[in-house]
C-alpha cells in the first residue's frame, strides 16, 4: 500500500514543532508513502527528510509569548497580501499532491492566529473528489485557552472535520487530560502514539562525567545560559559544556563565551548532542518536548528550567512529570540564578542515577501504523450507529426494576505491551473495572508494575499455558474432558501459585478456562485448590456451580473470529448486550449475573478498538459502568487474599 501524505505545520517561536513534524514526515516515506511536508515557519535546518518532499511558505514567526502579532523574516508585521500568498502556495500544495492523509500539526488545538489558511486547507481537502482522512498530530502536553468558547470551538472543528488525533505522548507518563479538558465527544478520536523521536539511532555508550547545558533553538533560553555560566564557577571541579541555539544572536554568543570560566566551553548547538548527553553526569535544560526526548533515551539526571514566560504551563508539567519519575529535578524561572541552579546542580549528583523509564518513544512509526490502519478500516471506523435496541432494554430493565451489572474482562495478557497500555488507558477514561485473563506460565515483570497504580484493573488466571489439548476434530480446549482430572487440577494449582508471585495483590483467585472450555470434573477441584471465582461464556446455568465458588461469565465478544477478524457488525454487538439485558429482565436468565464483556487486546485492529470506545462510552453516558472486578467477585477489601492465607 502506497498512500500519498501531506503534512503541514507553522512553528513560531522554537523548532520543536517542525522537528516533530519532520521526523513524522520521514517515518511516512520511510515506509513508502510519497510525502510532502510544508512549512510555514522561520526556515530551519532539518535532517534529512529521508524521500520526503519539503515546501516552505512565506515565513512567519513571533517574538516572545506574543502570539497574535505575526512577523515575517524582516520582523516586520504581515499584512493580508502575505498571508494571502501562504494560502494559496498551501493550497496548490494539496491540490498537486491530492493526499489520502491530511495531517496538520497543532491546528485546531492551538494556532488560531493561522485559523484562515488552516480552515481554507480542510475545507478544499473535503472539496477533492476522493476526500483524504484528516488527522490532527498534537504534542503530549497542549496550553488550553482559558475561555471556554475557545476549547469549545476546536472541538466543534475536530468533531467536524477530523477523524482522528494522533497524540505523541505516552499516557503513563502524561495523559492529555492533564493539559487539555478532554470531553466525551473528542476523547473516542483520541490515539496515544508515544513519544516521537527525530534520533531513532541507539544511544551511544559512554563514561559520564561533566556537565552539559543546552537551551534549544530559541533566544528564550538566554537567562538559562547565562545562569549557567554563574554556576559553573561555583561547580568547577567539573567540565561544563553550554550548547547555544541559533536563534540566540552572534553577538549575545560572542557575549557568552567571553563570559566563559576556564572549565566551560561555550559553542552553537551540535548535531551530534545525543552522544555528548549520554555521556554527560547532568543534563541542565529547558523541558521542551525534543530536549525531553532527549533525556529520556538518555536516561541522564537532569535539573530543569522550563520556559514559563507569559503564563507558558507546558513545560512547567512535562517538568514535574519527571520530577515525580526521579529522572529530574527543578528549578523555577522565577527563582533562576547561578547560585540557585548550583545548589540543584549538586543535589543531583549526591543522588543516585535512575533507570530510565518504560515510556513509548516510538511515536513516529506508530504514527504511520495508525494512519495505515484507520486507512484500511476506513469504510468501518466510524458507522452510523443505532443505539435504540440496547436504549430500550435498559429503559424496560429500569422500569421493571431490574438492575443492569456489567463487567469486563480482556484475555491473554502476558506483559505491558502498547496494546495492554492503550486497553487501561481506555477502561481508566470511561472509569471501567477491567479483569485481565494472564497467562501464568508466560507471565513478564513488566505486567506486575503496570497493574501496580491501576486501581481498577486485576488479572485472573487463565489456564497454564493457554495450550489445546483437545484430539483433532474437537473444539479447543486446555482444561477439557480430554485428559485426567488429577493432571488437570495440578496444572490449576501450579498457575494460581505462579500467578500469585508475579502479580500478588492484584491477582484475584478466579479461574478463566482458555477457549472457555472447562471440564465438569474439574470445577468441583477449584475451591480446595485456592479458587474462588470461575468465567467462562454464556449466561451461568448456577451462581455457585461448587461450594465456596461464584460464576460470572462473559456475555458479548466484538470480534468475528470466524471471519475478518475484525469487529462484528455494530448491530450485532447492540442485539447481544439488548438480549442479555432482556433475559434478565424476563428471568430467563440470573438477573444477579453481571453481563460480561469479552475482548482480546493483542489482535485489536482500529475498528475494534473504535467499536469498543464507542460502545462503552454510549453506555457511560447511559449511566451503566463497568464493575471493578474485585468488587464483581466480593473481594474488594482484600477478602481473596485473607482466604488463601496471605
Amino acid at each position: 500500500m502506497s498512500l500519498r501524505v501531506l503534512i503541514a505545520v507553522t512553528h513560531l517561536l522554537g523548532a520543536g514543532h517542525l522537528t516533530r513534524a519532520a521526523a513524522l514526515a520521514r517515518a511516512f516515506a520511510g515506509a513508502g508513502h510519497e510525502t510532502t511536508l510544508v512549512s510555514g515557519g522561520t526556515p530551519a535546518r532539518l535532517a534529512d527528510l529521508g524521500g520526503a518532499e519539503f515546501v516552505q511558505l512565506p515565513p512567519v514567526r513571533t517574538i516572545g509569548t506574543d502570539f497574535k502579532t505575526l512577523l515575517d523574516e524582516t520582523l516586520q508585521p504581515v499584512d493580508e497580501n502575505y498571508l494571502e500568498q501562504r494560502q494559496a502556495i498551501l493550497l496548490d500544495t494539496l491540490r498537486s499532491t491530492r493526499p489520502d492523509i491530511l495531517i496538520t500539526e497543532l491546528f485546531p488545538f492551538g494556532r488560531r492566529v493561522l485559523a484562515g489558511e488552516f480552515t481554507a486547507l480542510i475545507e478544499a481537502a473535503r472539496a477533492l473528489t476522493r476526500r483524504p482522512l484528516v488527522l490532527c498530530s498534537i504534542r503530549d502536553i497542549l496550553v488550553a485557552p482559558a475561555k471556554a468558547e475557545r476549547i469549545a470551538e476546536a472541538h466543534e472543528r475536530i468533531l467536524r472535520d477530523y477523524d482522528a488525533i494522533l497524540v505523541h505522548g505516552d499516557p503513563s507518563l502524561v495523559p492529555l487530560e492533564a493539559s487539555w479538558p478532554v470531553d466525551e465527544g473528542i476523547r473516542p478520536l483520541l490515539r496515544y502514539t508515544g513519544y516521537v523521536d527525530e534520533n531513532e539511532n541507539a544511544v551511544p555508550e559512554a563514561h559520564r562525567h561533566g556537565i552539559v547545558v543546552s537551551g534549544g533553538s530559541s533566544a528564550a533560553s538566554l537567562p538559562l545560559y547565562r545562569a549557567s555560566l554563574e554556576a559553573a564557577r561555583l561547580v568547577n571541579e567539573r567540565p561544563w559544556r553550554i550548547l547555544v541555539g541559533r536563534g540566540v544572536s552572534e553577538e549575545d554568543f560572542q557575549a557568552l563565551r567571553g563570559s566563559a570560566p576556564d572549565q566551560a566551553v561555550v559553542e552553537r548547538a551540535r548535531p551530534d548532542f545525543r552522544a555528548l548527553l549520554a555521556g554527560a553526569e547532568i543534563s541542565v535544560s529547558q523541558a521542551g518536548y525534543n530536549t525531553v526526548m532527549d533525556l529520556l533515551r538518555c536516561g541522564v539526571r537532569s535539573v530543569l528550567v522550563p520556559f514559563e514566560a507569559g503564563h507558558e504551563t507546558e513545560q512547567r508539567l512535562r517538568a514535574e512529570r519527571l520530577k515525580r519519575i526521579g529522572l529530574a529535578d527543578l528549578v523555577s524561572e522565577d527563582e533562576l540564578s547561578g547560585t540557585r541552579l548550583a545548589e540543584a546542580i549538586r543535589q543531583k549528583l549526591a543522588q543516585p542515577a535512575s533507570p530510565p523509564p518504560a515510556v513509548a518513544v516510538d511515536g513516529a512509526r506508530q504514527s504511520v501504523a495508525i494512519a495505515e490502519s484507520l486507512i484500511l478500516s476506513r469504510p468501518a471506523l466510524h458507522p452510523k450507529i443505532d443505539w435504540s435496541p440496547l436504549n430500550s432494554a435498559l429503559d424496560r430493565a429500569r422500569d421493571q426494576g431490574c438492575p443492569v451489572r456489567l463487567w469486563w474482562r480482556d484475555d491473554d495478557a502476558v506483559a505491558h505491551t502498547p496494546a495492554l497500555g492503550r486497553l487501561l488507558t481506555l477502561a481508566r477514561r470511561y472509569d471501567a473495572g477491567i479483569g485481565l485473563a494472564v497467562i501464568p506460565s508466560s507471565l513478564q515483570a513488566s505486567l506486575a508494575t503496570c497493574l501496580a497504580d491501576e486501581s481498577s484493573a486485576f488479572a485472573l488466571v487463565h489456564g497454564w499455558r493457554h495450550d489445546n489439548h483437545a484430539p483433532p476434530g474437537i473444539k479447543k480446549a486446555e482444561f477439557g474432558a480430554h485428559r485426567p482430572v488429577e493432571i488437570m487440577a495440578a496444572e490449576a494449582q501450579r498457575a494460581l501459585d505462579a500467578a500469585r508471585r508475579q502479580l500478588g495483590a492484584k491477582l484475584l483467585p478466579v479461574f478463566v478456562p482458555p477457549w472457555n472450555r472447562i471440564s465438569c470434573e474439574l470445577i468441583p477441584h477449584l475451591p480446595r485448590l485456592g479458587f474462588a471465582g470461575l468465567s467462562t461464556f454464556t449466561d451461568r446455568a448456577a451462581a455457585t456451580p461448587a461450594p465456596g465458588l461464584l460464576q460470572i461469565n462473559t456475555h458479548v465478544d466484538p470480534i468475528d473470529w470466524r471471519g475478518t477478524r475484525s469487529a462484528v457488525a455494530p448491530e450485532q454487538i447492540i442485539a447481544g448486550f439488548a438480549a442479555a439485558i432482556e433475559r434478565r429482565t424476563a428471568g430467563v436468565a440470573d438477573r444477579n449475573e453481571p453481563i460480561g464483556f469479552l475482548t482480546h487486546h493483542l489482535v485489536h485492529d482500529e475498528v475494534i478498538w473504535s467499536l469498543c470506545e464507542r460502545l462503552i462510552a454510549h453506555l457511560t453516558a447511559r449511566g451503566v459502568h463497568f464493575l471493578s472486578p474485585d468488587a464483581c467477585f466480593g473481594m474488594e477489601t482484600g477478602s481473596h487474599l485473607r482466604s488463601n492465607g496471605i
